[in-house]
Order: structure tokens, then sequence, then C-alpha cells
């Protein structure tokens, strides 16, 4: 008996490739580094290109709020 409770099932389900790809997830890292970087960069360029036209809706929105 293994020392976790569902060892001898991951053995039975798959072997030992099914085990060790469920153990060994060190190659997920680079991708989700990859995706962090690339959500920022997207977050980055869009708010530089659409802050000054938000920056104005919110002005006037808030003028229009306080002038009643």
């Amino acid at each position: 008996m293994s020392g976790t409770r569902y060892g001898g099932a991951m053995r039975r389900i798959g072997g030992k490739a099914f085990t060790s790809r469920v153990g060994d997830d060190r190659g997920d890292v680079p991708g989700w580094v990859l995706i962090t970087l690339m959500t920022a960069g997207l977050v980055i360029i869009i708010w530089g290109l659409a802050g000054p036209a938000l920056s104005g809706v919110f002005q006037q929105a808030i003028e229009r709020v306080t002038s009643f």
C-alpha cells in the first residue's frame, strides 16, 4: 500500500505515466508566467490608449451629477 490514500487507484488507472504527469507540473510555470506578463502588457497598452477617453467620460459624468 502506498503512502497516500489514492496511490493504489492512481497506479491502477493509468500506470506510472499518469502518476508522473499528475505529480510533475513544472512545465506549467513558464506558461503561467507568460500568460501573466502578456495580460499585464495588454492592460498597460489598453490603459494607455483608452485612459484619456475614460478620464473625459468620468469627468463629464461627475459634472452632470454635481450640477443637480
